[in-house]
């Protein structure tokens, strides 16, 4: 068995063609899940990149890791301690990468990622490492170049194969050639935001919001703000460019898997780290938060042994991945792993989903949500210098961009999610090697690292009030200081 794995940064699910969206953003993505397993409820248990990625490749959650961060003690994950083996081979320690290299699969990666964040123990089982060298300011052509190379050379060997390739052109800043143009300057921007709801979003504040984009505009004709529907039609097409441009390559990556004569006995995996916020709680690209929009990711596969045209609408965690492709190739689970296995929905397309999950966010905010029914509750523990409330509960079904908080009208909702995460953090804590939980220890650190360091609580204050933006400045603050305006 030959293994693909396309991790596309930032890739949002809506934004591809065979999950509904009205653009043609994905034609060759669109293929792959004609002929495939399509995952509609599929969500990174840790956002964003290296929570993420450390809880894909390890399978097992950031509060048991100790990762949740991206800076500070908990940007690394926690030493095994006295019980360290010599090696992992075989172990409860061992990856399922590892796995797949013991069931004779030559491993290799393509990505700037480990570099980037420091993050080399998720290498651990690849036999080849291929750092691409922007430390992740790839276009899709440094990839696919190193990618086709590889293939080209490898590929058509009779051994069987794993190889995880890292696209990054849909993360801030889009990072698509100018001369490449703008397939969708004729195209309308989605509907939901509308005129009224980006002027709510220009009186408030935060990170990334409407009148605090960043300061990185790599694709021409990006907005330095939005203040309305047109500068979110022009911020939306650099994204959706972006996406396309990726999707152009991952054609030519199947081209080549053609040519090589092994397409048809290559399984191909499309998915991505986390999400991007475009607008939703305002927040405009970008991965802050641990809601429906930043949590949920694209999962699709297709290939010899897997169901064809099948859509499944069970819960599923990213960690469930690396169980099931261990399953697969005929390898064990690791007591250490919190995935679970969802082959028999890859295979049969059975039912081989959970109950609920619960997404974990501490980079930006310290935020826990709970993914329940047609539900998401979010309970917001470090707001990460944003105007969020404590609690925020959205209908996923009926509001997919959660644009209404309906904590008020849905009480008997709202304790059902409470005691849904109340229990999930229980059971982790009781089987974690750590009495601490991880994101008590971001806070006490001083909160999430990209809001702790030159964007702050001073420096964002000065900035607010520098642009006469008094009222906001003072919201904020009263937050954080609420000693200064008591009377």
């Amino acid at each position: 068995m030959k293994i693909l794995y396309i991790d596309i940064d930032a890739l949002r699910p809506d934004h591809l063609g065979c999950y509904g969206y009205q653009r043609n953003t994905s034609p060759n993505i669109d293929s792959i899940a004609e002929r495939g397993v399509r995952f509609d409820n599929y969500y990174a248990s840790d956002a964003p990149c290296a929570p993420s990625r450390t809880a894909l490749f390890s399978s097992k959650f950031g509060i048991h890791t100790g990762l949740v961060n991206h800076g500070g003690v908990n940007a690394d994950i926690r030493q095994i301690g006295k019980d360290r083996p010599f090696n992992y081979h075989h172990t409860d320690y061992q990856a399922w990468v590892d796995v797949l290299r013991f069931k004779k699969h030559h491993t290799a990666i393509i990505s700037p990622f480990p570099g980037r964040h420091a993050a080399w123990h998720v290498l651990q089982g690849f036999l080849e490492q291929h750092d691409t060298g922007k430390h992740a300011g790839e276009t899709a052509g440094d990839v696919s170049k190193e990618a086709l190379r590889w293939l080209k050379e490898r590929g058509s060997e009779k051994e069987d194969w794993f190889l995880y390739l890292n696209f990054w052109d849909p993360h801030t800043p889009y990072r698509t050639p100018a001369d490449y143009g703008n397939p969708f300057e004729n195209a309308p921007a989605p509907e939901w935001l509308t005129d009224e709801m980006i002027a709510k979003h220009r009186e408030s504040y935060g990170p990334y919001s409407a009148r605090d984009l960043p300061k990185v505009r790599q694709w021409p004709g990006i907005p330095e703000e939005i203040k309305n529907r047109d500068d979110f039609k022009a911020w939306i097409d650099g994204y959706d460019t972006a996406i396309r441009h990726v999707d152009d390559h991952v054609g030519k990556i199947l081209a080549t898997l053609e040519e090589q004569g092994i397409l048809e006995e290559t399984m191909i995996i499309i998915s991505a780290d986390h999400g991007e916020n475009q607008g939703e709680l305002n927040i405009y690209g970008d991965h802050q938060t641990a809601d429906h929009i930043t949590s949920r990711i694209p999962c699709i596969i297709a290939g010899p042994g897997v169901k064809q045209g099948h859509v499944d609408r069970d819960f599923h965690y990213q960690v469930d991945l690396g169980p099931t492709l261990a399953e697969f190739v005929g390898g064990a689970p690791r007591k250490s792993w919190d995935g679970k296995s969802f082959l028999p929905a890859l295979t049969d397309g059975e039912s081989a989903g959970r109950d609920y999950l619960v997404v974990s966010q501490c980079a930006w905010s310290c935020q826990r949500g709970v993914r329940f029914d047609n539900w998401i509750l979010i309970r917001t523990y470090h707001d990460g210098l944003k105007e969020f409330p404590e609690l925020m509960l959205f209908d996923i079904e009926n509001d997919p961009h959660e644009t209404k908080n309906l904590v008020d009208e849905k009480p008997e909702v709202v304790a059902k999610g409470l005691r849904l995460l109340d229990k999930w953090v229980a059971d982790q804590m009781m089987t974690s090697d750590s009495p601490i939980d991880p994101m008590w220890s971001v806070i006490h650190e001083g909160g999430p690292f990209h809001t702790r360091d030159d964007l702050n609580l001073d420096s964002y204050l000065e900035k607010l009030r520098q642009e006469d933006r008094h009222a906001a400045a003072d919201r904020l603050e009263r937050r954080y200081r609420p000693e200064k305006f008591e009377v």
